[in-house]
């Protein structure tokens, strides 16, 4: 029976199931959306809730009781300045478990645990679509033309580059002869 148990050890020890839980959470905030286990999430979703609770009122004290969990200063941050006032007016449930199936190794079920308030990013996709499209698109007849003199400007600045100094003067004297005689 699993009577008066208060949480699912995971099948590890303690260090490890508090690391792993830190690490989870603080991916939580991080990303916004994390895949995981089931009995994972719904661990990681408990100690989740309790952190933006705190997040909801930036006080020293609750600062601290995050930090004691979260040891990223960053995430720590992003907690108490956009996670903590994003979730302001709701009094729980911050995060969803989305269900993806089972895993193909071991057949645990798999969910998506994410903030409730979470947006899938389209756009950025979008925009990257755009980009490769005008990478592959062909240049235009002006671009090539421009293209064409910059590389014979360069062709000549190594010719003149790559003669010896004697073979200069040589051609620098010429010139002058040739001037002279007009």
């Amino acid at each position: 029976m699993n009577h008066k148990n208060g949480f699912n050890p995971l099948s590890r020890t303690s260090a490890h199931r508090r690391a792993m839980s830190r690490n989870m959470v603080t991916s939580l905030f991080r990303y916004e959306r994390i895949t995981t286990t089931k009995a994972k999430a719904s661990e990681v979703r408990r100690a989740a809730e309790k952190l933006i609770t705190r997040g909801k009122v930036d006080s020293v004290h609750n600062r601290r009781q995050a930090a004691r969990f979260i040891a990223d200063e960053a995430i720590l941050a992003k907690l108490f300045t956009d996670i903590g006032p994003r979730m302001k007016e709701r009094k729980g449930g911050y995060t969803r478990m989305l269900k993806l199936g089972f895993r193909q190794g071991d057949a645990a079920d798999l969910v998506i645990l994410e903030l409730v308030d979470y947006k899938l990013d389209t756009s950025s996709k979008e925009a990257k679509k755009e980009e490769k499209a005008k990478k592959a698109a062909p240049k235009t007849k002006e671009k090539a033309g421009a293209d064409k003199k910059v590389k014979a400007e360069k062709g000549k600045k190594a010719e003149s580059e790559g003669k010896p100094k004697a073979a200069k003067k040589a051609a620098e004297k010429s010139a002058d002869t040739e001037k002279a005689s007009e």
